[in-house]
């Protein structure tokens, strides 16, 4: 099926500036535009796209109000655009469900690198781990389940006490990434470059928010932790099952 890309700019320049990208990288690209915020969500309910490129400043309503609602619905990933480079708007963008931001004015080559990240985190398989997941006491391949928490490698789909918990395609990956590697101290240049890609090794500030979204998640408590610890100036580790299992009062 060809790629289905979203692009909602109030700026034809720019959306034709993605488009064109868009376009060398995937030939048989289907390109949507939307001038609006209202516009944007009509698109979206009706062609369900498979990326989304969205503006903060278009007319109302914004992209970070488009982003949230486009969250609450699909894990679509998420490009977002803003002339404002304030790690303030970044955050807030993350917070809200964005995959990746970009400032303008932006190199297309960037751009499409971008793109090209975020549509292979996205559609990339579950691949068989030399880690073994604890599966109710037993070794197996297809998923990690410690008490009532279980990832799905299969369905890339994690539940605890029952309840499917929504992720995004970058929050699973991340997630899978550290329970894969399980009682093990993953730093944050492992993790940024196996979830987000080599050329995000630098972005330390995408790996701490995706963190804090995930605990959010995971109803997490960062300063008693249950899952994920951090390890000051090394990184990340998703609690060790043989600890947790030695720890329990059971």
């Amino acid at each position: 099926m060809p790629l289905k890309l979203l692009i909602a700019d109030d700026s034809t320049d720019v959306a034709e500036v993605v488009a064109f990208g868009a376009r060398i990288a995937w030939p048989d690209c289907q390109v949507l535009v939307a001038a609006d915020g209202q516009q944007t969500l009509d698109c979206f309910a009706k062609e369900q796209p498979d990326l989304v490129v969205l503006d903060v400043a278009m007319p109302p309503p914004d992209g970070f109000e488009v982003c949230r609602r486009i969250r609450a619905l699909s894990p679509v990933p998420i490009l977002m655009l803003t002339v404002h480079d304030a790690t303030p708007e970044k955050v807030q963008a993350f917070d809200l469900g964005a995959d990746d931001y970009l400032t303008k004015p932006f190199d297309h080559l960037e751009l499409l690198a971008r793109l090209r990240a975020l549509v292979r985190r996205s559609q990339t398989q579950p691949i068989a781990s030399a880690v073994s997941a604890v599966v109710a006491g037993r070794e197996g391949a297809d998923a990690f389940i410690l008490g009532t928490f279980i990832l799905d490698y299969a369905l890339q789909e994690l539940h605890i006490g029952g309840v499917l918990v929504p992720l995004t395609s970058t929050e699973y990956r991340l997630l899978e990434e550290l329970v894969r590697h399980a009682g093990i101290v993953l730093s944050h240049r492992q993790l940024l470059e196996r979830v987000w890609g080599p050329e995000y090794v630098n972005d330390t500030h995408y790996l701490k928010v995706f963190v804090q979204r995930l605990r959010h998640k995971l109803c997490d408590d960062p300063n008693h932790p249950r899952y994920i610890h951090t390890e000051w100036g090394r990184g990340y580790r998703f609690t060790s099952p043989a600890a947790t299992r030695s720890a329990s009062p059971d």
